[in-house]
């Protein structure tokens, strides 16, 4: 018979996982061989956090849950802000551990410490493989972790179990056909809606991608002529240059001043995957009451934030479908106000600058393949990056939007350009992000990966600084010194160039995606960048 780990592992490769992040430790080597031996690579990482981040990269673009193996105590305490991040950001994540036999527990302590109760808030279950359990435990792990709305579970398995020779069950199967609305008067009510609507308007989010909606969605768009607002992990599900298509929300008042009264002024708002767990406080009860809000969540919603009149939890895909069938479109917006509105964002966009962030941006765009993935890390520059660079693929901008975590940007582009090396993948933050993980560049150089690394070079925390001076506050803990990273990077086996000018930038990106390791690309800009642009 298979043993614990071996049982699991095989679990992990029929749902399609082929990787696996993470750092070794005594109480995981038996996962990590069954891994390998399952097909599934180990991939080594220099923080638990980025490898976690390394696995969501891979999930978004093969669709199988993101794998990360930590050790015991300090491995998987490491790991706990990118498994939050994984709870918040809806992303399908096993996490596994290793812990004492159960014998040990109340007389060895050494390291020891109850990692189900650690992660017990920021998980969707977590549970201790005891033996007999390991095929059924993976199966409810894998089913959890999936189904809804994503997230990550804890396995932690006893270092006899691991290797003792366990049952394994058959596997669960996969689930039936997606939850549509069902027939009846509320249904009929929102049709009714739909079919009345002068001024549809569609606002999507994170599970239109968890749930593989994205052509369900601009299928709906474009048949009733509805703008779409997305929130910014959704950015791309119709092409941004799309007239429809009016660009991503969440962080920035500025791009709020035109878009909320839009939504406002709309008779008939659609929520497709919409969750405002991505979204400011700005985005709190954004319509007014009475208003003819129809929300498609992957389930029910508690978060408080607004209100919907009627509310189908379920499959997005099949609720669009099951909303629109055999509507008669109309014309819509006779005013032209989204046209007006995506106008009036360009205008203020700063893409035009002769330099500054968003002359980055700008550069960044023009200079990669429509197909390009870019990720972002947190901060003032994610902010307008977020709301000025045009995507026109689903999953095409990744980021922490939820939790909205800080040295995430590097460890995404290396999971993502993993999993389709062809890709041009492309990592964009700030200075102080990029020296929270600096170790991460002789990851990527180890796996001879082409991955250019833009860094946004202004000494300080811009965000916050920003913050601080609207608040009346001194300027507190917000500034640094500046980083010779051109040299940094040469250091660590990649190359490394400074950039003051759009001219610089744009010949730089194109030599730094033909070589085989990373480039940073450190453009420097003023502290003030940011003044009036977010």
């Amino acid at each position: 018979m298979p043993n614990a780990a071996d049982i699991i592992a095989a679990r992990l490769a029929k749902a399609g996982c082929r990787t696996a992040f993470g750092i070794p430790g005594g109480e995981v080597l038996a996962i990590m061989d069954a891994l390998e031996r399952a097909g599934i690579k180990v991939i080594l990482a220099k923080h638990e956090n980025c490898a976690g981040f390394m696995g969501e990269g891979v999930y978004h673009r093969d669709g199988a849950p993101a794998i990360l193996v930590a050790t015991i105590g300090p491995g998987i305490a490491n790991a706990v802000n990118v498994i939050a991040n994984a709870y918040q950001d809806r992303v399908p994540m096993i996490a596994l551990t290793g812990c004492v036999p159960a014998l040990d527990q109340h007389s060895y302590t050494h390291q020891v410490l109850d990692h189900l109760k650690l992660v017990e808030e920021i998980t969707k279950a977590a549970f201790r493989v005891d033996d007999g359990t390991a095929g059924t435990i993976a199966d409810k792990a894998l089913a959890l972790a999936c189904e809804g709305r994503p997230g990550p579970v804890l396995l932690d398995l006893p270092i006899d179990v691991q290797t003792r020779e366990q049952p394994s069950p058959a596997p669960w199967q996969a689930p039936a056909a997606p939850m549509a609305p069902a027939p009846g008067p509320a249904l009929d009510t929102a049709r009714a809606w739909l079919a009345e609507a002068e001024r549809p308007l569609v606002i999507a989010g994170v599970d239109v991608l968890s749930q593989h909606a994205e052509a369900a969605l601009e299928s709906f768009c474009r048949r009733f002529a509805a703008p779409l607002i997305t929130t910014y992990k959704a950015k791309g599900v119709i092409p941004e240059d799309d007239p429809l298509a009016l660009g991503g929300a969440g962080l920035s008042p500025k791009a709020d001043k035109h878009l909320l009264p839009l939504v406002a002024a709309s008779d008939c708002v659609i929520m497709a995957g919409y969750d405002p767990i991505e979204m400011r406080t700005g985005w709190r009860d954004p319509w007014p009451e009475g208003a003819r809000t129809i929300d498609l969540p992957a389930v029910a919603e508690r978060h408080g934030m607004h209100r919907a009149s009627l509310m189908f939890p379920g499959n997005v895909g099949a609720g669009l479908e099951a909303l629109g069938r055999d509507l008669t479109p109309r014309q819509t917006w006779p005013a032209g106000e989204p046209a007006a509105v995506k106008a009036a964002l360009r205008a203020e966009s700063g893409l035009d600058d002769v330099w500054g962030p968003a002359a980055i941006v700008d550069v960044l765009r023009k200079s990669l393949p429509r197909d390009a993935v870019v990720t972002v890390d947190s901060g003032a520059h994610r902010i307008v990056l977020s709301q000025v660079f045009e995507c026109y693929r689903a999953r095409g901008l990744l980021q922490s939007t939820a939790l909205c975590t800080m040295g995430c940007a590097v460890p995404l582009a290396i999971g993502r350009k993993l999993a389709e090396p062809a890709c041009a993948v492309i990592a964009t933050l700030g200075d102080a992000g990029l020296e929270m993980f600096l170790g991460e560049l002789a990851t990527i150089r180890d796996l001879k990966l082409g991955i250019p690394i833009v860094v946004f070079v202004d000494k300080q925390l811009a965000l916050i600084e920003m913050k601080q001076r609207n608040s009346l506050l001194p300027s507190l803990a917000v500034e640094f010194g500046a980083t010779d990273f051109p040299a940094v990077a040469k250091a660590l086996g990649g190359e490394g160039v400074w950039v003051r000018d759009r001219e610089t930038l744009a010949k730089e990106i194109e030599t730094a995606l033909t070589r085989e390791t990373f480039t940073l690309l450190a453009a420097v800009i003023e502290p003030s960048s940011y003044d009036g642009r977010i």
